[in-house]
């Protein structure tokens, strides 16, 4: 297994989970963690943008929500990464699901969310600008994270997490820092909180 190259942050959300007993007793559930990833590079295939050939094809990073960790392919992986694509190991039955909501106030899985998993036709993480994750401006090159929107997913444990994409660009710039001729895309940083239990509270 191998581990991302820069370090990796924790923030502790405040307060905790509660559930109510038959005598409406506050008990604490767990305590969960925001987990800040930074600058998982995954660079997209080199394309001849005169013939749109493939001159260079790039490999898939493959990354663990539960471990926290890039690992291998043959691992149990949940995520894997190449330049705006994001798949889902379908092998190992992971899901997922693209909401509309403030990351903070996504509390439990809502009921209405759609999972899917990867097929051949078809990714569970839609590509494509405004259609899953991101916008592609024309004007500026620039690939930007929908505000408001989160992905959730049921990793290869069965446990859910809820993911929000921060920056598509190495270091996290603000946006109108981002030159694409010279700032390296394809570096994520994101921010994930996963439930340890399987239950659909997040």
């Amino acid at each position: 297994m191998k581990t991302i190259p820069k370090l990796l942050f924790t923030a502790v959300i405040s307060g905790f989970l509660f559930s109510c007993d038959s005598n409406d007793d506050p008990t604490p559930i767990v305590q969960l963690e925001a987990t800040l990833v930074e600058d998982l590079a995954a660079p997209n295939d080199v394309i001849d943008r005169t013939t749109g050939e493939v001159t260079e094809e790039r490999p898939f990073q493959f990354f663990s929500l539960e471990q926290n960790a890039l690992v291998s392919e043959n691992e149990d992986w949940d995520l894997a990464f190449k330049g705006t694509t994001i798949r889902v190991n379908n092998s190992k039955n992971v899901s997922a699901a693209v909401v509309n909501g403030i990351f903070e106030e996504i509390t439990e899985v809502p009921a209405n969310a759609t999972f899917a998993t990867d097929t051949e036709t078809s990714f569970a993480i839609p590509t494509g600008s405004g259609s899953g994750w991101y916008n592609y401006n024309p004007a500026t090159f620039t690939v930007t994270p929908i505000p408001g929107r989160v992905i959730l997913v049921q990793t290869t444990a069965g446990n859910y997490s809820k993911i929000e994409i921060l920056s598509y660009y190495k270091g996290n710039p603000p946006a109108d820092q981002i030159n694409p001729m010279t700032t390296p895309s394809a570096h994520y940083t994101f921010r994930y909180v996963l439930r340890p239990d399987g239950t659909t509270n997040l």
